[in-house]
C-alpha cells in the first residue's frame, strides 16, 4: 500500500513538482527571515564580542553596551581589590565623529583600550602590529565598513575632534548593528578625542584568578562594589534583549514569519485537496478493495511527509546558500543561521504539510467505493 501511495504521488509530475515547490518556498523564506532576525539581533551584541574580555563590570543602570554611563576612577580600585580579580582594567566605548581629508564626517565607534595590557584590542590583525598603538596619534581601524572612512591604509590620517589619528593597523572585526566603523586606539588617546567629562571611563574589564570560577567573581563584585557585572555572554543578552525589547525587529519579522506560515499552508492544502480530487478514483478502488480508512489517511500522511522532508531539503539548503553567498567576506547581509532556527522550522515544514493534508484526508474518508465505477 505505501508504494501505492508512492507511486499515486509521483505519477502525477505537475502536481508533485507543485506540492514540492510550495514547500520549498514556504521553508526557503521561513529561514531567510528567521536568519535575518538572527543575524540582525546578533549584530548587536557584536561590541562585546569584538572586544572580548572575561567579565564586564558597568554601571547598574546601563540597558545596552552602546550606552554611556560613566564609571569613576574609584570604582577600577575597588574592582581590583575584589577578592577573586586577578586584574581589572579600564575601557572606554563611544560614537565619535571623525573628519576626513574630503572634508566630509564620518560616525565612528571608537574603543579605548588600555596601554599597558592592551586587553581588549582586536580579535585578529591584517596589517600591522598591536604594539604599534602606543606610537603618538595611532589607531586600528576595524575592516567593516571602513570604505565609509575611504578605506584607509596604514600611514593615512585624519581628524577627530581636530585631533590627528594615524592608522598603524587594520583589524579583522565583525560588523555590527549600527554598522559605524571601528577605531581602536589606547584609552588615554581616546578621551582626548571626546568631549571632556567628569567619568570618562565607562566599562572595566575584568578577569577571576585561578581557584575562582566566574560566577563567584561576579557575584564577588556586584556584592562589594554594587556595580553590576556580568560574563561575556551575560554582556551579549544584556544588548540583544534590549534590541528585542525596544525595538520593532521582533514585531515586523515575526508578523512576516506568521503570513508565511498561513499563506504557505493555504497553498500546499488547496494543492493537497486538487491532488486527492484528481485521484478519488484510485482512492475508490482501494476502499472497494477492502483497504480500511486508516490504510487510506496513512498513504496521505505519508505523502504528506515524503513531500515535506524533500520540500524542506531544498528550501533550507536554497536558504543557506544565499546568507552564505550575501554574508560571506565583507557582504553587509545580516544572516545567522542556528541549528534551532532549523529544528523550528523543520517542525513548522511537517505540522504545515500535516495540517494541509487534512483536507484531502477528509475527502477520502467520505468517499464511496462507488466513484471508481463512474464515467
Amino acid at each position: 500500500m505505501w508504494r501505492i501511495g508512492l507511486k499515486m504521488l509521483m505519477g502525477d509530475r505537475a502536481k508533485y513538482f507543485t506540492l514540492v515547490g510550495s514547500v520549498s518556498v514556504v521553508v526557503f523564506l521561513f529561514i531567510q527571515q528567521g536568519s535575518v532576525f538572527c543575524g540582525l539581533i546578533g549584530r548587536t551584541a557584536k561590541p562585546v564580542e569584538a572586544i572580548g574580555a572575561p567579565i564586564w563590570v558597568v554601571d547598574r543602570n546601563l540597558q545596552v553596551v552602546d550606552e554611556f554611563k560613566g564609571l569613576l576612577d574609584t570604582d577600577l580600585l575597588r574592582v581590583r581589590s575584589v577578592e577573586g580579580v586577578k586584574w581589572a582594567v579600564p575601557l572606554f566605548i563611544r560614537q565619535a565623529q571623525v573628519r576626513l581629508p574630503n572634508g566630509k564626517f564620518q560616525a565612528v565607534r571608537l574603543v579605548g583600550i588600555d596601554s599597558a595590557t592592551l586587553v581588549g584590542r582586536p580579535p585578529r590583525l591584517l596589517e600591522g602590529r598591536i604594539e604599534d598603538l602606543n606610537a603618538p596619534d595611532a589607531v586600528i581601524v576595524g575592516r567593516a565598513e571602513m570604505e565609509r572612512l575611504g578605506s584607509p591604509k596604514i600611514g593615512d590620517t585624519f581628524e577627530i575632534n581636530d585631533r590627528r589619528a594615524r592608522v598603524v593597523g587594520i583589524a579583522d572585526v565583525p560588523r555590527d548593528f549600527l554598522s559605524n566603523p571601528y577605531l581602536y586606539t589606547t584609552f588615554e588617546r581616546a578621551v582626548q578625542y571626546v568631549p571632556r567629562e567628569r567619568k570618562l571611563m565607562n566599562y572595566i574589564l575584568a578577569a577571576p584568578k585561578e581557584g575562582y570560577t566566574t560566577e563567584q567573581v561576579l557575584e564577588n563584585i556586584q556584592r562589594t562594589t554594587g556595580l553590576a557585572a556580568y560574563d561575556e555572554d551575560g554582556m551579549r543578552w544584556l544588548t540583544m534583549n534590549y534590541y528585542m525589547r525596544n525595538t520593532g525587529i521582533p514585531v515586523n519579522i515575526g508578523i512576516s514569519v506568521v503570513l508565511v506560515f498561513l499563506v504557505g499552508m493555504a497553498v500546499i492544502g488547496q494543492t493537497f485537496y486538487a491532488f486527492a480530487l484528481q485521484n478519488e478514483k484510485y482512492f475508490g478502488a482501494l476502499k472497494a478493495m477492502g483497504a480500511g480508512s486508516g490504510t487510506l489517511v496513512g498513504m496521505i500522511v505519508l505523502q504528506s511527509i515524503i513531500v515535506g522532508l524533500i520540500g524542506y531539503g531544498i528550501g533550507a539548503g536554497g536558504g543557506s546558500l544565499v546568507g552564505y553567498l550575501g554574508g560571506r567576506g565583507a557582504g553587509k547581509l545580516a544572516f545567522y543561521t542556528p541549528y534551532q532556527l532549523l529544528i523550528i522550522s523543520f517542525a513548522a515544514t511537517m505540522l504545515i504539510c500535516v495540517l494541509s493534508s487534512l483536507l484531502s484526508i477528509q475527502r477520502v474518508l467520505r468517499l464511496e467505493p462507488a466513484v471508481v465505477f463512474r464515467g
